[in-house]
């Protein structure tokens, strides 16, 4: 069946579903393979259950309701450009190495004051994630809001294909990643194919002119571009007063000053706080409303997050990590004033054959911080952290038992690490 057969069928559907366990009645069945299954094994599931139709690109499967393309994937992606070419309305995609999901959700969360905004949910930024976001925007969206994330050369580019963006934001560009890079210079290139992609359709980037790296990387490929520092044309500044844990900023627009008191940990937040006034300054929003979303967001999903638990204060940031974003929040923790500090990491991921001496060089940090009470899990923090005698966990089970049995009380705790290291578990115990 051609794309443009297929699209007619999804218009006249109630969306689309990859999961045959969660699917509604009268959405469109797409058999995605997964590196375990294959999805064409759970059409007639997905049927059974009502779904208007079941995508699938084995032939073994093929039974009434189904309809066989070459591939589900790529059929996926082109509903998907389809489908944003019929809304034909502005779409800002946001990537970066640390920061993109709470500058996207800031956003979002300002510009749906003034439009219908639609956005990626979660952290729905890949090859899938990116265009089932896309297909499910209502039909009266007025403004798409897409996180793009990558973690191999070509896939930002891949992905613009899909989602045709008119405009780019890059928070910024650290070593996440690395083992699918390469190299930073590989990621560098990978980040900036968002704005190969703008300069070919004389698309507009938003950057932080305060950040070198990226600023070259502007003048090198772009050719319209607003800075955060004037979005408008008039000055735009974020100073921080204070992040004792939560961070306190200073805006001054113009002539208008602003004091925001937010609800997220670390001054690492400044920049993305930043690059979402600008974007929404430039998109049109009005400076008071921005400031008064960014005070009233509470940030989730362990980005950021201040909690106190009654037993003691949990700074949750623990839903991923790298060396950069690692780093920025160990500094920002190390700065509160407490009487009793307690740092837990768990490895970061994906890092390749610089690991070791990434890993190292955090144990290095919080040791010339005068960090002592420190709980580390995961192999690649054991591997390095004998010379300096912090408690060392397999996995976070291990951790959460050892917790359980000699309890934290009456503590800041600072708890960091890839998403694979799952260190939410522990988050009962404290």
């Amino acid at each position: 069946m051609k794309t443009e057969q297929l699209y007619a069928i999804y218009r006249e559907s109630k969306g689309i579903s990859t999961d045959s366990r969660t699917i509604n009645k009268g959405e469109m069945f797409f058999a995605l393979w997964g590196s375990n299954h294959n999805g064409n094994q759970y059409a007639a599931q997905a049927l059974g259950k009502g779904a208007s139709c079941a995508v699938i690109d084995d032939p073994l499967y093929e039974a009434p309701g189904t309809i066989l393309v070459d591939d589900c994937l790529l059929e996926l992606q082109a509903l998907a450009t389809y489908y944003r070419k019929d809304l034909g309305v502005p779409l800002l995609a946001i990537t970066g190495s640390n920061g993109k999901t709470t500058t996207k959700e800031l956003i979002a969360a300002i510009m749906s004051k003034f439009k219908k905004v639609h956005c990626s949910k979660g952290n729905y930024n890949n090859h899938i994630g990116v265009p089932l976001s896309i297909l499910s925007a209502p039909a009266d969206t007025e403004l798409l809001i897409i996180e793009m994330g990558a973690s191999h050369q070509g896939e930002i580019r891949n992905l613009c294909m899909i989602a045709r963006p008119d405009y780019g934001l890059i928070t910024n560009i650290g070593a996440a990643h690395i083992e699918g890079f390469g190299s930073f210079e590989n990621v560098v290139r990978a980040k900036t194919e968002i704005y190969e992609y703008l300069r070919k359709v004389n698309g507009l980037a938003i950057y932080n002119d305060k950040n070198p790296l990226i600023t070259e990387q502007i003048y090198r490929l772009v050719n319209r571009a607003v800075p955060y520092s004037a979005p408008d044309g008039i000055n735009l500044s974020v100073e921080t007063l204070s992040a004792d844990p939560n961070l306190v900023l200073k805006v001054e627009h113009g002539k208008k000053e602003f004091v925001i008191n937010t609800k997220l940990f670390g001054k690492y937040n400044k920049e993305n706080i930043h690059a979402a006034l600008a974007s929404s300054i430039f998109m049109g929003a009005q400076t008071e409303v921005a400031v008064k979303v960014i005070e009233e967001y509470i940030p989730n999903l362990n980005r950021s997050e201040i909690k106190n638990t009654g037993k003691n204060m949990l700074i949750c940031d623990s839903y991923n990590a790298n060396p950069e974003s690692m780093r920025r929040a160990i500094e920002s923790f190390s700065e509160i004033k407490a009487d009793k500090k307690v740092v837990i990491l768990g490895d970061m991921l994906e890092l390749g054959s610089k690991s070791f001496d990434e890993h190292l060089n955090i144990l290095r940090m919080l040791n010339s911080l005068g960090i002592s009470n420190v709980m580390l899990v995961g192999q690649n923090f054991r591997n390095c952290a004998k010379e300096f005698g912090y408690k060392t966990f397999h996995d976070s089970e291990r951790l959460k038992e050892y917790l359980t049995i000699k309890p934290v009380e009456g503590a800041y705790i600072l708890v960091k690490g890839s998403r694979g290291m799952m260190m939410e578990i522990i988050y009962s115990v404290l």
